[in-house]
């Protein structure tokens, strides 16, 4: 019985490539209480490997964070499979705005603490106290209100590239870092002001919303389904669009655009780009905002240094690899010294 991933991400893509059918992007979570996650884990892995599901999942004893593709031809049956389960059925889907077949190349199930890394203790304040979930149409009107404070519950490479004007957006690496910092910085306004949030896809919001109520904030909302299902009721719907930029997503796509407006700049020549990279020197990684120029004349790297090395030979590089801890957080490393023209 294969309970894990056996290929990999090249193998993957190249099967994708021959198969050429299309592939759907969808991402989605549900707190709930399951009594044993590994049983869960091993039957989501086994019936979605069957339906050529591809993506990142984590599952805990509070419920599940999915980010996944799966092909168009397969939708339905996916769908009815997640109906099958009681705390899933009729959920809701985040289906990405732009789709790319190699957005996942591998199935990841993977049991969790926690489907979000928040560092809070559950058992201290009541997470199904949550603030007011709002439509785009209502989230509008809301940030258009005086005494609304808009905050971003993203992190700084994610507000990097866009976010909702006049909107708070911490300068913090982790969503765990921004919850005591906004909670300062807020707290004459706990009972004055409307605090209003917003994240990619929601499940930063809903433990948020409950973590704020908890700690005395009154007036507290979320934008139903994050900046994803926003721009879905745009389209769809004609709301006005008051987002700037890009969406940073967790893919290989890195980011989905939301409006034609770039807010942000190449880290390594300062002209206008949003598209983040990864440095090709696999010692480093980082994860960094490179246009198509600097991109080129870089070899896909960060620095110079990561460009020598990555002009080396495979094996000379793994060498040079060999014995070295794996400590590149990539994104911290993000405010690297190297990049010249970091915000």
């Amino acid at each position: 019985m294969q309970l894990y991933n056996k290929l990999s991400a090249k193998e993957r893509a190249a099967l994708i490539e021959e198969a050429g059918t299309e592939r759907i992007t969808i991402s989605f979570y549900q707190y709930a209480n399951i009594g044993n996650p590994q049983i869960l884990r091993d039957h989501l892995f086994l019936t979605w490997n069957h339906l050529d599901v591809l993506g990142r999942i984590y599952v805990a004893t509070e419920g599940i964070n999915a980010q996944l593709s799966v092909p168009a031809s397969n939708f339905n049956a996916f769908k009815e499979h997640l109906d099958s389960i009681s705390f899933l059925k009729e959920i809701r889907l985040n289906v990405a705005r732009e789709h790319d077949n190699k957005s996942f190349l591998k199935l990841k199930v993977k049991v969790r603490n926690k489907i979000v890394a928040d560092g809070l203790d559950d058992n201290t304040f009541d997470v199904t106290n949550k603030g007011v979930h709002v439509d785009a149409k209502t989230f509008n009107e809301l940030i258009e209100d005086p005494d609304t404070v808009l905050v971003d519950m993203r992190n700084h490479y994610e507000s990097e590239i866009g976010y909702f004007k006049n909107a708070i957006t911490p300068d913090v690496d982790t969503f765990r870092d921004s919850l005591d910092i906004i909670e300062e910085d807020l707290k004459n306004h706990k009972e004055d002001k409307k605090l209003v949030m917003y994240c990619t896809g929601g499940i930063r919001c809903e433990k948020a919303s409950a973590y704020y109520k908890h700690k005395g904030f009154k007036k507290v909302y979320q934008l139903e389904g994050g900046i994803i299902e926003y721009a879905r009721q745009v389209e769809v719907e004609g709301v006005e669009n008051k987002f700037r930029g890009k969406n940073f997503v967790f893919d290989h796509r890195r980011g989905e655009r939301i409006s034609n407006e770039i807010v942000s700049n190449c880290h390594q020549c300062g002209k206008p780009c949003d598209t983040h990279e990864n440095c090709a020197n696999e010692a480093c990684h980082l994860l960094f905002i490179q246009c198509e120029d600097c991109k080129t004349a870089m070899d896909s790297c960060c620095s110079d240094s990561c460009k020598e090395i990555n002009a080396l030979p495979y094996e000379q590089q793994k060498a040079l690899r060999k014995g070295k801890g794996n400590s590149n957080k990539i994104f911290k490393k993000g405010r690297s010294e190297v990049l010249k023209f970091k915000t």
